[in-house]
């Protein structure tokens, strides 16, 4: 699945809201273009994510997400990839008190999640760790 312009002062960036057209084969696809590895889904944009394993899921790798504006989020959806896990400590204390309540999930699953609460326009962002 090949990597599609995007933003060139953001590589890796796709601005706007965007629902999840497909996953699969280690990639996403999003906006009418495709993109290898975990992605960010927030409401300033679709950012490519480094996270390769669900280990990888911490504080530090929320970073975007914490960088958004106060009050634009209110629920993150965290697609683990296909087996489930507890969500590192540190990472749901720093989003209880910015008041985000997450909800890990199968990436599938956080996948479509995430499609129906943005069509409701509920104000969720989506972080999803790719799957084969």
């Amino acid at each position: 699945m090949p990597n599609d312009t995007r933003d060139p002062k953001y590589p890796g960036f796709l601005p706007g809201l965007h629902a999840i057209d497909g996953y699969g084969s280690g990639g996403f696809r999003f906006g009418g273009m495709s993109h290898r590895g975990s992605i960010l889904a927030l409401p300033s944009g679709v950012y490519a994510w480094s996270v390769l394993d669900p280990s990888d899921i911490t504080a530090a790798s929320f970073g975007q997400l914490f960088a958004e504006e106060r009050g634009l989020i209110e629920h993150v959806l965290i697609g683990v990839g296909v087996a489930m896990g507890p969500l590192d400590p540190e990472l749901k204390r720093r989003l209880s008190v910015a008041g985000i309540r997450a909800e890990p999930m199968q990436t599938g699953a956080a996948a479509r999640t995430y499609n129906i609460l943005l069509g409701e326009k509920r104000r969720v962002a989506a972080a999803l760790l790719a799957v084969p």
